[in-house]
């Protein structure tokens, strides 16, 4: 993309006595125009010799200059640039699987919806796929079940084997007998310890049935022993359900109290009970209220006694320890333990891969119906129902025609110009007569390089596309600065320096600039702002009062002609000097 030059309008022709240094408009590309800069000073250098060649030799001739005022208009710095519409959006639609098509209900040009239906695939294979799956998932859950269960045995035979490692009290009381020491192999169910519960005494005492029925648990009783006659105080703990024919065929009904022992109570001790004056029936002998014999659950050899013969115990308190065959056990128990977690975790990874292969089957199942990606126009359809289609072949493409886009490929020195939002105007040749508006929606950064020259994509929008089709070549004319009545001159007149030649009666011309000009004309200084195909703005230097000459552009061209020969006249851009 490059701004136009054209010939300013309406100028006039006049005769100076020399010809000046070429123009050069303002913010051209410094590389292209550096090597005919230096050609122009050689032309003014020999610009009388030139001179002679250019009209035959004869001095009387005379370079032709135009003159032009210095006037307000409207300046419009534009970029051009062409290239090919696009879709807004494009997808071709390809299928990862291999099958005949079924159903395909749409044709092309058929406008279709994201997500839409488009084509649907041959999917037994894949059914038979899934309930293969479902059965695999099934499978691998009983198994995982099975797991847990053989787990949860092994760890109820650990605890079981650490219990019989570990000999402990089934209740609480008095160690009164210790059958073992430590280093004596025990086999299963010997005798290794005998624990009483003596502080607590029991007496099951008959009375009579109606008088039991009056009794109630808790209730407070007295026993008076045998021989002592000694009373204590009871409790009743237990009254009987069931009768009994006693002395005299009375009907009566045991009734069991508890007495704190004193401490000289002991098993076979006869005694009598009454409750609140009411006697039982006849008397008794008190009994324990717990004695339990200690047993090996497993053989062993003892390997520490942990308690003395009179030591008062716990239930569930180690008494003895077992070591030899009871501790292989335990660690083969615990070895079962750790097998099955194992397994277990085995099974469960094995759940694991099964459902995820279920729901792989499931999503290669939705694979079989293919749906539209996006939004838009079917443009080419390559499959119809009937036809089988291999995996990774295209079956259709849609263009999302809502806006067009075009990309313009702007040079470095103009890129700082052109920024978002900005509007462009769009034509195309298969449209004459008509224009689009469009918007840059992209600058892109990612700049490409050809003959040491760099241009950036900047992306043009067109949401109005009446008649316009992607694929067509348009151009674009992007405003990039506007100045409204701008002080302007040609812009031919702007000479190298931005020195501007003046006839010698414009105002102006009272404050030259220190160069040489030709008889009639005075060069002046001025500071340029933005410019156009045509025109240059003035910021300073010169006023609407002064008149300024510029060399026509065929007379620029004959000069270097005539100087360099043939083939000097245009620059590596294909214009004219300078250029």
């Amino acid at each position: 993309m490059k701004n136009g030059q054209q010939p300013a309008p309406g100028a006039k022709e006049t005769v100076p006595a020399e010809t000046p240094a070429s123009a050069n408009r303002p913010g051209r590309k410094k590389r292209r125009i550096w090597p005919f800069l230096l050609m122009a000073a050689v032309l003014l250098l020999a610009f009388p010799l030139l001179l002679g060649k250019l009209r035959g030799g004869s001095a009387a001739s005379a370079v032709r200059y135009l003159t032009a005022p210095v006037e307000r208009r409207d300046i419009v710095k534009t970029l051009t640039g062409n290239g090919a519409l696009k879709p807004a959006d494009s997808y071709s639609v390809n299928t990862l699987l291999e099958g005949q098509i079924l159903s395909a209900d749409f044709q092309e040009g058929d406008r279709v919806d994201k997500d839409g239906v488009l084509y649907e695939l041959d999917s037994s294979s894949a059914r038979s796929a899934i309930e293969q799956a479902e059965r695999s998932l099934e499978q691998a859950e009983l198994s995982l079940e099975s797991a847990r269960r053989s787990q949860e045995q092994a760890r109820r035979s650990y605890a079981d084997s650490a219990d019989n490692q570990n000999v402990r009290a089934d209740i609480s009381g008095v160690l009164v007998r210790l059958d073992v020491k430590e280093g004596d192999a025990v086999s299963p169910g010997q005798s290794l310890a005998l624990i009483r519960d003596s502080a607590v005494m029991r007496l099951k005492v008959p009375f009579p049935s109606d008088d039991a029925a009056r009794f109630w648990l808790g209730q407070a009783a007295t026993v008076t022993l045998d021989g002592s006659f000694e009373t204590l105080a009871a409790t009743v703990a237990e009254i009987s359900g069931a009768e009994s024919v006693g002395t005299g065929n009375m009907l009566t009904r045991d009734v069991t109290f508890e007495v704190r022992n004193p401490g000289a109570l002991t098993a076979g001790q006869a005694a009598s009970a009454a409750v609140e004056g009411l006697s039982g029936a006849g008397s008794a002998a008190f009994t324990y209220r717990a004695e339990r014999t200690v047993t090996a659950a497993a053989s062993g050899k003892v390997t520490g006694v942990s308690v003395s013969e009179g030591d008062a115990v716990e239930a569930g308190q180690v008494l003895l320890t077992l070591g030899g065959a009871a501790a292989n056990t335990v660690q083969s128990a615990a070895d079962a333990v750790a097998s099955s977690a194992d397994s277990v975790r085995s099974a469960e990874i094995g759940v694991e891969n099964a459902r995820l292969s279920l729901e792989n089957a499931r999503d290669r199942l939705e694979d079989y119906v293919i749906r539209s990606p996006i939004r838009g126009t079917v443009v080419q359809k390559d499959y119809k129902a009937g036809d089988r289609v291999s995996a990774g072949k295209t079956l259709c493409t849609i263009y999302d025609l809502s806006y067009l886009t075009m990309t313009l490929n702007v040079d470095e020195l103009d890129i700082s110009s052109v920024s978002v939002g900005q509007t462009v105007t769009v034509t195309a040749e298969a449209l004459p007569g008509k224009s689009f508006d469009g918007v840059v929606t992209r600058v892109s950064v990612a700049g490409t390089t050809v003959g040491g020259v760099t241009s950036y994509p900047v992306t043009v929008r067109l949401d109005e596309t009446a008649g316009l089709l992607p694929g067509m070549n348009a151009d674009a004319l992007l405003r990039v600065s506007e100045r409204k009545q701008a002080l302007s001159v040609p812009n031919q007149a702007v000479s190298r320096g931005n020195l501007v030649l003046v006839t010698d009666a414009s105002p102006s011309a009272a404050s030259p600039a220190p160069k040489e000009a030709p008889a009639g004309y005075v060069y002046v200084q001025v500071d340029v702002g933005i410019s156009d195909d045509d025109y240059t703005e003035i910021l300073s230097g010169l006023t609407e009062a002064d008149t300024v000459a510029y060399l026509p552009a065929d007379t620029a061209t004959d000069l270097m002609m005539a100087m360099f020969g043939p083939g000097m006249d245009e620059g590596p851009d294909g214009g004219g000097p300078g250029e």
